[in-house]
């Protein structure tokens, strides 16, 4: 079983509390009536797919229901670490 630590509840918890939520860090257009077909099929489908640390969106489904952000190493399924939404993505041996 793989726990995921939330940091809005600051506990480690089992993975079936939680949901994905995508690629983390995808900014919104700033004025979505100008794009074109493709830059709307760029921002809505178009997502990086590394091998190795990933910068992801999780819910706490089953406990607080909030979403935050996670660093994850898609090869080994291990978090590097998860932090809040709206804060940066932390640099260094963290991530």
């Amino acid at each position: 079983m793989i726990l995921i630590h939330c940091p809005y509840c600051e506990e480690d918890r089992p993975e079936v509390e939680f949901t994905y939520g995508g690629e983390a860090h995808i900014a919104r257009p700033t004025d979505p009536a100008t794009l074109n077909d493709s830059e709307w099929e760029t921002y809505l489908y178009i997502r990086r797919n590394p091998r190795g640390l990933h910068a992801e969106r999780w819910r706490h489904l089953h406990g607080c229901a909030r979403f935050f952000n996670a660093v994850r190493d898609t090869v080994t399924d291990r978090f590097a670490v998860t932090y809040k939404t709206g804060d940066s993505r932390p640099d260094g041996d963290s991530a």
